[in-house]
């Protein structure tokens, strides 16, 4: 497939993916919301509550999922056409809400064409494993899988196996929900509409932590760097192009992050419809990727921390998360079960399947350990999130590699590093800590980046202590960072910056820039390519023009970091 045709195929998986989040943002405006924040949190949790609805309509049967597909897109256009129409929304409410949803298609457009610089979309889903470091297992594929399943079959049973022996019921179903909702309309056989579908998801990210970044009221440059890093960084680069279903549920979580995290929790703890929002993004996550748990530990500490909600908050906030939670355990327990191979793997180490429930073979993994065992385990997850010796031997090879003119392969051990580790992943930018220790006298003069900074380091080690103690420790069962939730290094990624940014402004500028050059740098060579492409002059000319715009939208001065509760 041509690029143009791949072009082509993106802006209409873009326009889907976004109708009902921006008519359900749009509606909320209606009713008089007016923090920009809020109304990007709602506009994600309308998308994911539509998804996780159309995965159980096409469960019950395909007919009827079909049906919902086509109505939860002609549904919204009509809403969106009909609130535009009206103009009783501000133009510059509108405009603000523009920004966001323009950066996320101009992400997306940069990673796609990024991704298949030096060609490869004949076989898609194999250029997305080998692209950046690989070959990579087929976890990408696992979503398309399934939901070619559930459109013919429904709840038909039994539900095949994926290779690899993994059941429909090892791994939530957001993004088996989102797939389904569109594939009546943009569909192929060799997988081009999902891989373009996949990367637009991965990279809502985009729009969590812009809403993030406004409540939190950093500077406008501020803001722009740090969505500029994160665009450029492994995490999003890797795991945006190989679209395993986890930095998806990273953007449910930056939106959490966007009401707890700031000035708008004070007012939003003391509101029902608020309650409800933040259990959706909660539950939502979840049903991305069950590893969300490390990243929602830290933020309901904060919660707690900043001021406990009412009875009748938390109530509502436990009814809404169940709706999304209790369906998906009762498909895990009846329909196909046990669906607890993944907790398994990580909780106690166990990558075979055996018919144990989960606290047995919890129980069995650290009996058999013992006491030393476990404390060693344990450490070794600590020693894994900041690389220790494994990190050392990959630098050294490195620098062996390039010392011998083998570029490629040296490289590919820094990626090694950078996707494994989860300190090392945030690489120049490790600086931030010491920069603040040393501008502490000065920490009032930008009080908002100081702020974020220490509140996203805050859930970053706090997450990252849970996810050290959680996981089994074994080498099955260990901290390596796709094992994890990716709001954590995104979140560190914003620490950093934020807080260079309130140390030492013009310093972080070009330090910040410099290093996210470098990443750039890292990441655009292909060194395992697979056999026939070569580089692509349209796709590079068109990841540019993604990266040139999304660069010149983020620095551009599209909203003042000022917001209301709403």
């Amino acid at each position: 497939m041509s690029n143009p045709q791949l072009f082509l195929i993106l802006v209409l998986h873009l326009a889907l993916t976004a109708l009902p989040g921006v008519a359900g943002a749009l509606l909320a405006a209606r009713l008089g919301v007016r923090s920009v924040p809020v109304l990007l949190a709602t506009g994600l949790a309308v998308t994911g509550a539509v998804a996780m609805l159309t995965f159980w309509a096409y469960f019950a049967d395909p007919l009827i999922g079909e049906s919902l597909s086509f109505l939860a897109i002609l549904g919204p256009a009509a809403l969106t056409g009909w609130l535009l129409y009206e103009r009783r929304l501000p133009g510059e409410l509108l405009r603000e809400l523009a920004t966001p949803l323009a950066l996320w298609a101009l992400g997306t457009l940069f990673l796609v064409f990024f991704g298949f610089i030096h060609g490869g979309a004949e076989n898609p889903l194999g250029t997305a494993a080998t692209r950046f470091i690989g070959p990579l297992p087929s976890d990408n594929n696992i979503p398309a899988f399934f939901a070619d399943w559930y459109f013919h079959h429904g709840h038909d049973s039994p539900v095949p196996i994926f290779p690899g022996e993994w059941l429909s019921s090892d791994r939530p179903p957001l993004q088996v929900g989102y797939v389904l909702g569109q594939r009546p309309i943009a569909w192929d056989h060799w997988g081009d509409n999902y891989q373009l579908l996949g990367v637009a998801l991965q990279q809502l990210w985009i729009v969590g932590l812009w809403a993030l970044l406004l409540a939190a009221r950093v500077g406008r440059l501020t803001r722009a760097l740090v969505m500029i890093t994160v665009l450029v960084s492994d995490v999003a680069l890797l795991n945006g192009f190989f679209i395993w279903p986890k930095m998806l549920p990273a953007a449910m979580l930056l939106a959490a992050a966007a009401l707890v995290l700031t000035p708008l929790w004070e007012e939003l703890r003391r509101s029902l419809w608020a309650a409800a929002l933040l259990a959706a993004l909660a539950g939502i996550a979840m049903m991305g990727h069950g590893s969300s748990i490390f990243g929602l530990v830290p933020l309901a500490l904060v919660a707690v921390w900043r001021g406990l909600p009412s009875w009748r908050w938390v109530g509502v906030a436990v009814l809404v998360g169940l709706l999304f939670q209790a369906p998906w355990s009762a498909y895990q327990k009846y329909h196909d079960p046990p669906g607890n191979r993944l907790i398994k793997y990580m909780l106690a180490g166990v990558p075979e399947i055996d018919d144990r429930g989960t606290l047995e073979a919890i129980a069995d993994s650290y009996e058999e350990a013992g006491v030393g065992g476990t404390l060693h385990n344990k450490g070794q997850n600590f020693v894994t999130m900041f690389g220790g010796k494994p990190m050392v031997d990959t630098f050294e090879v490195a620098e062996d590699r390039f010392d011998e003119g083998k570029w490629e392969e040296g490289l590919e051990a820094v990626r090694v590093v950078l996707f494994f580790d989860l300190f090392p992943s945030l690489g120049l930018l490790l600086l931030a800590p010491l920069g603040m220790a040393l501008a502490w006298r000065r920490r009032d003069q930008r009080r908002e980046e100081w702020n974020l900074a220490i509140a996203c380091f805050f859930v970053l080690l706090v997450g990252a202590v849970a996810w050290g103690l959680l996981l089994f420790g074994n080498a099955a069962g260990r901290t390596v960072m796709h094992a994890g939730s990716f709001a954590l290094p995104v979140l560190g990624f914003c620490a950093c910056v934020a807080g260079l940014r309130a140390s030492f402004p013009r310093f972080a500028t070009w330090y910040v820039s410099i290093a996210a050059l470098l990443m750039l740098a890292i990441y655009t060579p292909a060194t395992k390519p697979l056999p026939g492409p070569s580089y692509s002059l349209t796709a590079i000319l068109l990841a540019a023009a993604g990266l040139a715009g999304f660069v010149a939208l983020a620095l551009g001065d599209a909203r003042r970091p000022a917001v209301s509760g709403g």
